[in-house]
């Protein structure tokens, strides 16, 4: 499963770093850490949108996305 670290990174590049991830996959897992609930929710939204399964995990003060294309 890839990893994305988009901690400290303003809207949109975690979606952006999202985005560019899953055109790189058919089907498969990714995890996007993000730390603040607007990214969660936009990064969340955009896996939504592309038909994906999308379950997050709040870990301290950090989210992890966790998405599944398949």
């Amino acid at each position: 499963m890839e990893e994305i670290d988009a901690r400290g990174m303003g809207c949109p590049h975690p979606v952006i770093l999202t985005k560019k991830a899953l055109e790189k996959i058919k089907e498969g897992k990714i995890s996007v850490i993000v730390d603040n609930t607007t990214s969660c929710e936009n990064v969340s939204r955009y896996a939504k949108s592309q038909g994906c399964q999308v379950k997050v995990e709040k870990k301290g003060d950090d989210y992890y996305v966790e998405i599944t294309k398949e």
